[in-house]
């Protein structure tokens, strides 16, 4: 019940409840480690790309994890 009550508190928020794992699960299964690095000019992906390695520049990098999580929003409209 205490969940029910965090996502109500942030109604106007899409990627409330959004984990950053499930937002590059997302994004690489649709787009690709390339396409996402060439979208966004984020070397992480374009480099030997891994979860764990992207997931450590992401939470690090404020406006890195921006990007994508515009990118997820932009795709995730498109359903």
């Amino acid at each position: 019940m205490a969940k029910e009550s965090n996502l109500e508190s942030q109604p106007n928020n899409p990627l409330h409840g959004v984990k950053l794992i499930e937002i590059l699960e997302f994004l690489q299964t649709k787009l690709g480690w390339e396409e996402m690095g060439q979208r966004l000019h984020i070397n992480c992906f374009l480099n030997n790309p891994t979860f764990k390695s992207s997931l450590k520049f992401l939470r690090t990098t404020p406006w890195a994890r921006d990007k994508v999580e515009a990118l997820y929003l932009k795709h995730c409209n498109k359903k």
